[in-house]
């Protein structure tokens, strides 16, 4: 079928009568800056370019689909996150979001420190040459395993997320015949204003000890009596996908008041306080998010604020971002399949990947732009609904969008802000291979996590 032959869906006009779905940009071929990697561009033939290289030879070369990450972007992410906090904070870069050898040498290049939350991204991290000192080991139940090789490796602190871990950490340091530094996880009744399952700082959750009930004064008492553990601190994290400070103000406020009543009862000053992350950045023109010296400012000023109330030292501050720095600097490249326009209500464009390489949609509703790529297109803008290719109707990658009527098998779509939480949550469901993760910088790309092949499935299949 020729594009101009193509059957469109609904149109621009149609839709909006319902007052559902936020109007198409005025130029489908225009990039909104606020949700594309910074070195992100047309070239003269209207394609799109990653660190100058146009995306029908990254296609061509990586194959489809495949995950674009914008180095320079994510180094200067990294050093904008350094500078905004400076000498007198940490900043732990949380690799839950995207993590392989390749980001653990930037983040050292570029001065940052390093949250895991599994043996495996502790043996990456490791293995990488991260520095045991600059990580900190996360988890709601880490096993045995994983504490006595954190404790082996010397990890700057392990945070401790209930009574029984506690005593995990104590026995396995005293073992080891070290004086293993930690802080406590606490959860601090904040609701914060995001999606149910990545909300992180009510009582009702698995993360934490809670403030509620004393339970926290208690996990601090219980860690204060055990030699073979220096409290350092306490830590805590509201959600993720956050663009509102207030939530941030409350935990800070009862952290501090924590701090208080540990000064009073042990004649303690804690010198640490970690607020976690959970930053939202721009998957849509819809977004807002704030800048990281916006934060730093705003962060410091409201711990030394309730210091100051408490009559208690301003401890050093940490803080955890991961989707803030990695999700905005990659995009997915896909290619389009199938197209089923259905009158009266949207265009389904099939493309070669799905939840497999993408699930957050799926799992938290979540919601992505999208771009046609390969090339500029004058045709009017459709309603379409970008979707997978498997075995699931909520196999769904961008809910509702817009794209050129004229869009056609073989082109080329690309849906920006994927580098957080994609790879790391991929998977083979329907047996798919997960996507290669490739370094775009100056002219050149490189694969830093490789495509799966077929032999990579039948390998782990050993009946």
């Amino acid at each position: 079928m020729s594009r101009s032959a193509h059957p469109a869906g609904p149109r621009h006009a149609d839709v909006m009568t319902e007052g559902h779905y936020s109007a198409p940009a005025a130029d489908l071929n225009v990039l909104d800056e606020k949700v594309w990697a910074r070195t992100v561009t047309r070239d003269a033939d209207g394609a799109l370019t990653v660190g100058g290289i146009a995306v029908a030879r990254l296609a061509e070369e990586f194959g489809t689909p495949a995950y674009f990450l914008d180095e320079s972007d994510f180094r200067a992410r990294c050093r904008a996150w350094a500078d905004a906090f400076g000498p007198d904070a940490d900043v732990f870069y949380a690799g839950k979001a995207f993590l392989s050898r390749a980001v653990v040498r930037w983040l050292q290049e570029e001065g940052l420190n390093l949250d895991v939350c599994s043996g495996g991204e502790l043996t990456t991290a490791l293995d990488a040459g991260m520095p045991a000192e600059r990580i900190a080991f996360h988890g709601n139940n880490k096993t045995v395993a994983e504490i006595e090789r954190a404790v082996e490796a010397g990890v700057g602190r392990i945070v401790l997320d209930s009574f029984q871990e506690i005593v995990r950490v104590a026995h396995i340091a005293r073992s080891n015949g070290v004086r293993q530094r930690v802080q406590i996880r606490v959860t601090v009744g904040v609701e914060a204003h995001t999606h149910e399952f990545i909300a992180t700082a009510h009582e009702d959750q698995k993360f934490g000890i809670a403030l509620a009930d004393g339970q926290a004064a208690e996990a601090v008492r219980r860690t204060l009596a055990l030699d073979s553990l220096e409290l350092i601190g306490i830590h805590s994290h509201i959600g993720s996908q956050i663009f509102d400070m207030a939530g941030f103000e409350v935990s800070a406020r009862r952290v501090v008041q924590l701090l208080a009543e540990v000064r009073d009862e042990h004649g303690v000053e804690l010198p640490e306080i970690d607020l976690g992350g959970g930053l939202g950045i721009a998957y849509t023109s819809e977004d807002d998010p704030r800048e990281p010296h916006d934060i730093a400012k705003a962060l410091s000023d409201i711990v030394t604020r309730e210091c100051e109330s408490a009559k208690l030292r301003t401890p050093r501050i940490s803080v955890e971002p991961g989707r803030a720095i990695v999700g905005p600097t990659a995009f997915t490249l896909y290619e389009v399949g199938t197209i089923k326009p259905l009158e009266g209500l949207r265009t389904y464009v099939s493309v070669d990947g799905g939840m497999s390489d993408n699930i957050r949609t799926a799992l938290y509703d979540a919601e992505y732009s999208v771009a046609l790529v390969s090339r500029t297109s004058e045709a009017e803008p459709m309603l379409v609904r970008v979707v997978g290719k498997h075995c699931e109707s909520g196999d769904i990658v961008v809910k509702d969008a817009f794209l050129p009527a004229d869009l056609a098998p073989g082109d080329l779509i690309a849906v920006p802000a994927t580098g957080a939480y994609c790879r790391s949550m991929a998977s083979n469901y329907n047996h798919a291979l997960r996507p290669p993760v490739v370094a775009v910088r100056d002219g050149e790309a490189r694969v830093i996590v490789r495509r799966e092949t077929e032999e990579d499935l039948l390998r782990l299949d050993v009946g």
